[in-house]
């Protein structure tokens, strides 16, 4: 794909490489929740020797110390007695030393025992004691322990609450390679306003070229635009019919592809699957081109004229007044059919031709190269009928088909065409716009309004994907169910409704077309005398819309000359401008905390009252893979891209770097509430 090349003032673009199609954004939280910190282990009450037992251990021996202490009391009284009553002379020593023996014998026993009962009681609290700290000091381990352990599950939960609170929980939804065609059925106009701004400013920030035929008639790519302007790339944008003198869209295209784009565009209101009328249309219009000129340069009012001319309407001395026609091309466009019972057919031909193809006779008359871009809109405006916009449609988008067929083949999605209100055209410019773009690897993404029986038969066909946006008519809501499938379940939750009406806040801008400016004063005067005789071969110059080569003719010339002039001129250039569409105030807004609601609204299955009410800029994307079909639920809200959470990164990349399952992501607390469920149950939330 050749690429513009860069005007002053303009960022250069980078080299041409491939470009990652991004077609909204896809909510989840590979980090679960991790619920309430880990609580803190209590100490327990501290263990201390019992008074109780000790008292009831003291009790306990003097109960059973009792009697020895009577009897230990006894002996030392008679004892005592009995040496009183020695002392005094009372008792013989003799007689009172055996009951004093007796006394000192049993005193000692009954005391010995005591003692021994006190010193078991003693040994009985040392132990007890011991046995209390022992208790003690295994107790502050486990103490230690636990707190230890807790340290380390507080350590952990504050990591993963910093994890998750630091975590994207906007992703991207990218195309896998190898895709090179989106359909989008269905869609309001904001939500294509959106979803056009989502991915081609994506394109145009990867250094890629995009091309937007804006056929709703709905001023779709104004946001797009502000978005390119804020990012330094200057849009060439031209609005019809009132921008196709501005328009050379077939300035380098040959006689046969002229005639086919002629032939293609004025079949618009023809039945479409007649395919006579479109060969005898296309026959007549190589012929009288071939009277015009064969090659580039042939203006498509010379073609009316010679049309008109050929249908014997209206008076062909004015065409040839108006440098139409000339003297000779009248003689040899009568001349062109005999007479005969092909007559007629060939004049209602003609004047069937003529009569839709006046209203492209403008086109490049007044031909302005503006800067080169690697932003060009062609847009209709919404005051042309129906019947207009298709034709200016259909020129448009089989011009440009034949000029993508010039180009050389780039790289994927190098070069993005988007094609809105793409139900408008035949079957036969769908599939040769598509056949192309595949040859030449542009992207293509087409957007349907509605989906009638040709776009039903061919949405998704091929290696495409699909987006499913809000679809108003209940047929088409059902078919396209019917293609999703029913099995999917998606939540919706009361962020997305949010973003995704904020965007209608900004539909009515209006556009602006892009002309040259220019302004100069020269005056001159020539004096030449020559004598040539040459030959060469030349090639006309390329469109001004895309950045492809044009065509090539060769010519043989000899002339003589001689003679000699003088001339002044005075030139001035004046700068035009085309513009409608209403102005209005807008607001936009966001803030993280809102990116962190997470309000559940309802949980729906892929069925056809729920795709008639989906949210403006929400889109059910679908496409094959190796592994089966992929259905993911989007938010193409390009507001999104500038929440902190958002990230341009796939939600595989995310799921690949922690070693929780993407499915419930459930940590030692349970699933968190704020986690999406498994792959064709993502949550999916509006601002």
């Amino acid at each position: 794909m050749t690429r513009a090349p860069g005007s002053p003032g303009l960022p250069a673009a980078p080299e041409p490489s491939a470009v990652e199609m991004h077609l909204g954004w896809q909510y989840a939280a590979p980090q679960a929740e991790p619920g309430p910190p880990p609580r803190r282990p209590v100490p327990p009450e501290r263990q201390q020797l019992s008074a109780d037992w000790l008292a009831a251990q003291r009790r306990e021996e003097k109960l059973i110390s009792r009697p020895l202490k009577l009897g230990c009391a006894a002996a030392t009284a008679a004892l005592i007695v009995l040496a009183a009553c020695v002392a005094v002379g009372w008792l013989p020593v003799l007689i009172a030393a055996p009951a004093i023996a007796a006394c000192l014998v049993a005193a000692a026993l009954t005391g010995f025992a005591i003692w021994q009962g006190e010193r078991a009681l003693r040994a009985r609290i040392r132990a007890e004691r011991l046995r209390v700290e022992q208790f003690r000091a295994d107790q502050e381990s486990r103490l230690f322990a636990w707190q230890a352990e807790h340290a380390r599950q507080l350590r952990e939960w504050q990591s993963r609450r910093l994890a998750f609170e630091s975590q994207k929980r906007w992703y991207a939804v990218a195309l896998p390679a190898g895709i090179d065609r989106v359909d989008v059925a269905g869609g309001t106009l904001p939500g294509w306003s959106a979803l056009l701004t989502m991915t081609a400013a994506h394109q145009l920030a990867a250094g890629g070229e995009v091309t937007v035929l804006d056929l709703s008639g709905g001023a779709v790519a104004a946001d797009l635009l502000q978005v390119a302007r804020g990012g330094g790339i200057e849009p060439a944008v031209w609005v019809l019919p009132a921008d196709l003198p501005r328009l050379d869209l077939t300035a380098s295209l040959d006689a046969t592809d002229l005639a086919d784009v002629i032939a293609l565009s004025v079949a618009v209101s023809e039945e479409r699957g007649s395919t006579a009328a479109l060969a005898i249309d296309t026959a007549i219009l190589e012929r009288v081109i071939g009277v015009l000129g064969a090659g580039g340069g042939v203006r498509l009012a010379s073609v009316t004229a010679a049309l008109r001319a050929l249908a014997q309407v209206g008076d062909p001395r004015a065409d040839v007044a108006a440098g139409l026609l000339t003297e000779q091309e009248m003689s040899q466009l009568s001349a062109l059919f005999g007479q005969g019972a092909t007559d007629r057919v060939v004049l209602e031909r003609a004047l069937s031709i003529e009569a839709q193809l006046r209203k492209l006779a403008a086109t490049g008359s007044e031909p302005i190269e503006p800067p080169r871009s690697r932003l060009r809109v062609v847009a209709i405006d919404k005051r042309v009928g129906p019947l207009s916009a298709r034709l200016l449609g259909s020129f448009v988008v089989t011009a440009l088909t034949h000029l993508l067929g010039q180009a050389e083949a780039g790289q994927p999605w190098q070069h993005t065409l988007y094609l809105l209100g793409a139900e408008r055209l035949r079957d036969d410019v769908l599939d040769r716009l598509t056949d192309v773009c595949e040859n030449s690897r542009s992207g293509l993404v087409l957007a349907y309004r509605s989906m009638p029986p040709q776009v039903r038969q061919r949405i998704g066909r091929g290696n495409a994907c699909v987006a499913f946006m809000r679809l108003g008519n209940a047929e088409d809501a059902r078919a396209a169910a019917e293609q999703i499938g029913t099995e999917h379940r998606f939540v919706l939750s009361q962020l997305t409704e949010t973003v995704g009406t904020s965007v209608t806040d900004t539909t009515g801008v209006s556009y602006t077309s892009t002309v040259g400016e220019s302004a100069s004063l020269a005056t001159s005067a020539t004096g030449s005398e020559s004598l040539s005789r040459g030959g060469g071969q030349s090639r006309s110059a390329p469109s001004s819309f895309l950045p492809f080569g044009g065509g090539s003719s060769r010519s043989a010339e000899t002339s003589r000359s001689h003679g000699s002039s003088q001339s002044e001129s005075l030139t001035a250039g004046i700068s035009t401008s085309t513009a409608w569409g209403l102005s209005t105030s807008r607001a936009a807004g966001d803030s993280e905390s809102l990116a962190r609601s997470m309000q559940r609204s309802r949980e729906f299955l892929v069925e056809a009252a729920e795709l008639q009410r989906l949210p403006p800029t929400a889109m059910i994307v679908s496409y094959g893979t190796a592994t089966g079909r992929h259905v993911v639920l989007a938010d193409a809200n390009p507001a999104i891209g500038g929440l902190a959470v958002a990230t341009t990164s796939p939600l595989a990349d995310a799921h690949a770097l922690t070693d929780d399952p993407p499915a419930e992501l459930g940590g030692p607390h349970g699933p968190s509430p704020n986690v999406g469920p498994p792959a064709d149950r993502l949550d999916w939330r509006k601002r």
